[in-house]
């Protein structure tokens, strides 16, 4: 039997690379003759890991993490019709069967049957399905046909291959929040958090035709990873507030639409920075985004955090004010992107040189053994987008 190794959550603040095991067409009794084996090419670090791995989710220790995964197909089910081994291919991170009411209807955020806790699943995340995580050698991925996105061409998607490997996850979510708050040609638009979905998020309002892009964080050097693409940006840790500096910046504090890239680890802002408020960012873009404006939601919320501030947090209970969003007649979009709603024109637009997602998120490739010190940079902060190369194909 092949070996495999991958990066297992242990505790909070720690990951380790262990021996696992070689993946089957299966998982525990369910026979996937639908799926393929990957040998992984690229596999990312998400900021929905380092929730994971700071303890702020009911994942369990052992689990493999790793939701974002490009790889070459090594093996095919007898079931699978039109992917074959060889084709380099993107995942998404969503699992989904094809087959049901969600999937038909392109949510395959919300598949229904490949989960028995709730509708939707992913790789090697808390209560979402089971499926092992793909920030290792190889993994499983279920129902090839459907889901697996074939790169035309070998090797002109390795020459692009730090671009493409952000079509399973970041790429499409950045984008799909800003879809859903309605950015358009000639929008001004605000994107609240600077990590990679923030900075993917800002891309895609550029890609989207916006006139303005504005991205808020406390945190300096993502902040200037911002501006290095033509962003305006805010300071949340300043006194004053952000309908202040939006308005300082556009001449009235408000946008035409908002993105929330930070979700449920929220911190305040100005004197309150250091404090988490995890309905800050809710609250916040309701303020600034103009009446009958859009607010896309990407960001993370959950509803089991053992690391709350509060007993009503700890179930996803936030402190939201609903009545002002109300008012303003604004929509909301919430919950997971469907990827395969997005990735195939996104795609196109890499190949095509319409945008250069990896430098805008400044993605940085590392091997999987220096992915535990990945996490520990990635905590603090670091503004980079953690690319992990298991068989040294990047590099090579």
């Amino acid at each position: 039997m092949a070996s495999n190794r991958g990066l297992a959550y242990i505790k909070p603040g720690v990951v380790e690379v262990q021996s696992i095991d070689y993946p089957k067409l299966e998982l525990g009794n369910r026979k996937c003759d639908h799926g393929v084996i990957l040998k992984i090419v690229s596999t990312n670090i998400c900021g929905s890991d380092q929730h994971m791995v700071r303890g702020r989710t009911t994942a369990p220790a052992g689990i493999i993490l790793g939701h974002e995964i490009t790889g070459e197909v090594i093996e095919a089910g007898r079931d699978v019709e039109f992917i074959k081994e060889g084709d380099l291919v993107s995942i998404p991170f969503n699992i989904a069967c094809g087959r049901c009411r969600s999937c038909k209807e392109r949510k395959t955020g919300i598949c229904l049957n490949v989960n028995p806790a709730r509708p939707g699943a992913a790789y090697g995340y808390v209560d979402m399905g089971g499926w092992i995580g793909g920030q290792a050698e190889y993994v499983m991925a279920p129902y090839a046909d459907f889901n697996l996105l074939k790169f035309p061409d070998k090797d002109q998607a390795m020459a692009k291959i730090t671009d493409l490997t952000l079509l399973s996850d970041i790429f499409p979510t950045g984008y799909h929040g800003a879809v859903s708050a309605g950015v358009g040609p000639g929008t001004i638009v605000y994107i609240a958090g600077a990590g990679p979905v923030g900075l993917a998020s800002a891309a895609s309002c550029h890609l989207l035709g916006a006139a303005c892009v504005i991205v808020g964080d406390m945190i300096p050097e993502r902040l200037a990873q911002a501006r290095s693409f033509g962003c305006e940006t805010v300071d949340l840790r300043k006194d004053a507030t952000l309908a202040e500096q939006i308005e300082q910046i556009v001449g009235e504090p408000e946008v035409d639409a908002c993105v929330d890239c930070v979700g449920f680890e929220a911190r305040g802002h100005g004197a309150d920075a250091d404090t988490e408020k995890p309905a800050t960012v809710l609250n916040a873009v309701m303020e600034v985004t103009r009446a009958g404006g859009g607010i896309g939601i990407p960001g993370l919320y959950v509803t089991g955090d053992p690391g709350a501030i509060d007993e009503n947090a700890k179930i996803g209970m936030l402190g939201i004010r609903i009545g002002l969003g109300w008012a303003k007649s604004h929509q909301f979009t919430t919950g997971q992107c469907p990827v395969m709603k997005y990735n195939r024109a996104l795609m196109n637009c890499i190949l095509y040189d319409k945008i250069q997602i990896a430098k805008a998120v400044n993605a940085t490739v590392i091997t999987l053994d220096e992915a535990p010190q990945g996490y520990i940079d990635f905590d603090k902060g670091a503004a980079k987008k953690f690319v992990i190369d298991p068989h040294g194909l990047i590099a090579a």
